[in-house]
């Protein structure tokens, strides 16, 4: 989940981590007993709505500590919380009880979070939607001792960071549970994940651990989402990091005057996003990024270090924008997991098994019609062979690529095999050589240079076809489930698209074509609905969006690298309601 808060800062689904080391002293029938977490704990956001593994992806990335995201009512009114609201995934053994004693039997455990935008965003997290301060302490319990665990995460942003009446009993829920804790011989600590400025919480956040203090609940931790400023301008995003951190700690200084600076910087969490974040480029951490917030958060002492989230870590996709599965710029898989697992106090765990893939040679140039082919070796980098099933993306226009065979145990070979036609543009490509086995995947980038030939027609300049839906279908538009071509609303013609983005899907409906190579171009669409995005990728990255309960019209200018094809896509956002797009058109 990757859901863009456009006002300040850390606005995505994103929530915590927590910090200091507490051990739990009741085991509850069923569940294996919780591990002490370290002082210091770097604990990943894992996104339980993806339908991936809990213990699988744990042991895959060598993170002992995942932050589970989220738990929240399934309608507003209701005091039940349950995973993603999803009334058939409950707080239960039943549910992830098998994968948490796995982890826990490797040395590691799980911090469940509460609320993240979606919820704050529909009124389902869970003190919004109950009105009930009891119920509310009493769904925080269960999820305690049905897991065992030692910390729960608040993930508060979007609306419930104005709802005073939902602020008020989330804060005094938590001094309930604190009082039946300390009760029951249990330790549970509490940890706010709250969105943040460069320099510093918003009023807003603020007002939460303001009404926190008013009602006597403990705050271990404040964990700032350190991504997703959306203020417009460029960011170096670990410099942006410590001076987020630093003026948190100015203002917890004035909140609990009698703590020192060390035990202030105790109380900081901080949670970044790999890579390109909802915002887009002007916002990217990268892999250098990661290696100095490690070795600021160790200097400083900060209690938590996360990010999201754990199926984002791997550079499946260089070069595009944020996604749920991938970072969005070039890196190994699971290399900021690496770079941050330190942090717990112990050394980096790789993955049981994992392989490597290379392209050799790794360029090739082919007249238009012709072939090429190079050799793609695979290695075991660590733990035993695994099958790796083979794959490419990025071949130009009228290109075919083939692999002999299609998948080969690691440290194997295969042979690619690209071939062009007479109607394939002259350019340079770059074809993305992608292997995946269940340890995860690797890329090797192979380019492919075509030139012109006596078949060889120019390079096409052609446009988008069926821009205003037209013909009734989609084609040769693709879309996810659920997009259509509809009657109504349109904003002119007989027909528009509707974009069906759900809790796990933006509904995103995409066309490649191929302009000139090096050639400027606008974009524009008239769309409306919230958050209704249009852009391109692939050759050329740009993108806009707004909310609008009416048509309006978006521009995006942009200019086609070597290859001159680009993708044009329009999607909506997870959670916020369909989208309209008509009209799209490229000049």
């Amino acid at each position: 989940m990757r859901l863009p808060k456009p006002v300040l800062a850390g606005a995505v689904a994103v929530a915590t981590v927590l910090a200091t080391a507490v051990g739990v002293t009741v085991a509850t029938e069923g569940t294996a007993a919780a591990a002490t977490l370290p002082a210091h704990v770097f604990a990943p956001y894992f996104e339980s709505y993806a339908g991936d593994s809990l213990s699988g992806l744990a042991s895959q990335s060598g993170d002992k500590f995942l932050t589970m995201a989220f738990l929240q009512t399934a309608s507003a009114g209701s005091c039940t919380p349950d995973w993603n609201g999803d009334t058939s995934m409950p707080v239960s053994l039943s549910t992830f009880g098998a994968d948490i004693n796995t982890i826990r039997a490797g040395g590691g455990d799980v911090i469940p979070s509460f609320g993240g935008f979606a919820a704050d965003d529909t009124g389902t997290e869970l003190a919004d939607s109950c009105t009930n301060v009891a119920s509310i302490a009493a769904a925080y319990e269960n999820v305690i001792t049905t897991y065992n665990v030692t910390r729960l995460d608040l993930d508060t942003e979007d609306n419930s960071l104005t709802n005073t009446a939902g602020i008020d009993r989330r804060n005094k829920a938590i001094a309930m549970v604190e009082s039946w804790a300390a009760a029951n011989g249990r330790t549970v600590q509490f940890s706010y994940t709250l969105p943040t400025t460069t320099t510093g919480l918003a009023a807003s956040g603020l007002n939460v651990l303001k009404n926190a203090v008013a009602d006597n609940a403990r705050i271990d931790i404040v964990n700032i989402m350190t991504f997703d400023y959306f203020d417009g301008a460029s960011h170096e995003m670990a410099n942006d990091t410590e001076t987020a951190a630093s003026g948190l700690v100015s203002q917890l200084g004035s909140l609990f005057p009698g703590k020192t600076t060390t035990q202030l910087w105790s109380m900081v969490g901080v949670t970044e996003m790999p890579g390109v974040d909802d915002f887009g480029p002007a916002e990217t951490f990268t892999t250098a990024d990661a290696t100095a917030v490690e070795n600021w958060a160790v200097t400083k002492g900060i209690s938590s270090l996360s990010f999201w989230a754990l199926q984002r870590d791997n550079g499946s996709c260089p070069g595009s924008g944020a996604s749920d599965s991938c970072s969005g710029i070039s890196q190994t898989t699971w290399q900021f997991s690496h770079t941050f697992a330190p942090f717990s106090g112990g050394a980096v765990t790789a993955p049981a098994n994992d392989f490597s893939v290379s392209v050799a040679p790794g360029a090739a140039s082919v007249a238009a019609g012709g072939s090429a082919s190079a050799t793609v070796g695979t290695a075991v980098t660590s733990g035993s062979a695994q099958s790796v099933s083979l794959s490419a993306t990025g071949a130009p226009t009228g290109a075919t690529v083939s692999f002999t065979p299609a998948s080969v145990t690691a440290g194997g070979s295969a042979t690619l095999t690209v071939t062009t036609s007479a109607s394939t543009p002259a350019g340079t490509y770059s074809i993305i050589v992608n292997g995946s086995a269940t340890s995860g995947r690797h890329t090797s980038t192979y380019t492919l240079t075509v030139t012109g030939g006596g078949t060889t027609t120019p390079p096409p300049t052609g446009l988008l076809t069926n821009g205003g839906f037209e013909s009734g279908s989609l084609s040769p538009w693709t879309g996810q489930p659920g997009d259509a071509v509809v009657s109504t609303p349109v904003h002119s013609g007989t027909h528009a698209l509707l974009i069906s983005a759900t809790d796990s899907q933006t509904g995103e409906v995409d066309q490649t074509v191929t302009l000139a190579p090096n050639s400027s171009h606008v974009l524009t669409a008239w769309v409306q609905g919230n958050f209704a995005f249009i852009g391109v990728s692939g050759g050329a990255s740009a993108s806009t969006w707004t909310t609008s309960a009416g048509f309006t019209q978006l521009t995006v200018p942009f200019t086609t690298g070597a290859s001159g094809t680009v993708t044009v896509f329009v999607h909506g956002w997870f959670a916020q309601g369909n989208v309209v797009a008509d009209d799209v058109s490229l000049s």
